[in-house]
C-alpha cells in the first residue's frame, strides 16, 4: 500500500512530455504576458519564427525585424519572437523584463512569446517541429536570432542564419515572394 502511495507522489512530480506537433497550426503558445496564443490565427499568413535574446551580437535584428514588419503586416505578414536562453545566457530576464526593453529599445510591436527552449533536452516542441520541417531537419539551432520563413499554409519554406540581417536581400526576398503568392 505504501509502495503504491510513493509511486503515486512520484509519478505527479514528473512533467508529462508535450505531444508531438501535428502542423503549426496545432500548437498554441503562451504570449509574453502569460496568455494562451493559437498559432492557427497565423494561418493564411506568411510567418517568420525568430528565437531571440537581449544580450546577443544580433539582437538590434529587433530593430530590422519591427520595420519589416511594420512595412508589411497589411499584405499578411507576421513576425513571432521566441526569446530563449540556450545561448551563453544571453536572454536572463523574465518575460515581462524582455517585453519592456523591446518595447522601449526597439519598439517591437509585432507579437513576442513567453520564453522557451529552442534546443537541446528541454527544447519546445514547436521547435523540434520547425527544425523538422525545414531545409536542414537534421541541424540545430545554431544561435540567437536563427529564423524560420513559412508560407501562408503553414510550411516551413526558408531557415535563414542568425547572421542574415531582416532587411538584407537574403531575407527580404523570400518573404516578399510568399507575401506575393496567393493561396
Amino acid at each position: 500500500m505504501i509502495s503504491s502511495l510513493v509511486l503515486a507522489t512520484l509519478l505527479q512530480q514528473v512533467p508529462a512530455k508535450a505531444p508531438p506537433v501535428k502542423d503549426f497550426y496545432s500548437v498554441t503558445v503562451k504570449d509574453i504576458d502569460g496568455k494562451d496564443f493559437a498559432l492557427k490565427q497565423t494561418k493564411g499568413k506568411v510567418v517568420v519564427v525568430v528565437n531571440t535574446a537581449s544580450f546577443c551580437v544580433y539582437t538590434p535584428q529587433y530593430r530590422s525585424l519591427q520595420k519589416l514588419y511594420a512595412d508589411h503586416e497589411k499584405e499578411g505578414l507576421v513576425i513571432l519572437g521566441f526569446p530563449a536562453n540556450n545561448f551563453r545566457n544571453q536572454e536572463p530576464h523574465s518575460n515581462a523584463e524582455i517585453k519592456e526593453m523591446c518595447k522601449r529599445e526597439y519598439g517591437v510591436t509585432f507579437p513576442m512569446m513567453a520564453k522557451i527552449s529552442v534546443k537541446g533536452e528541454d527544447i519546445h516542441p514547436l521547435y523540434t517541429w520547425l527544425i523538422a520541417n525545414s531545409p536542414r531537419p537534421k541541424d540545430d539551432i545554431e544561435w540567437n536570432f536563427a529564423k524560420f520563413i513559412l508560407d501562408r499554409s503553414g510550411k516551413v519554406r526558408y531557415r535563414i542564419m542568425p547572421i542574415v540581417e531582416p532587411l538584407a536581400d537574403d531575407f527580404t526576398k523570400p518573404v516578399l515572394e510568399l507575401l506575393a503568392e496567393k493561396t
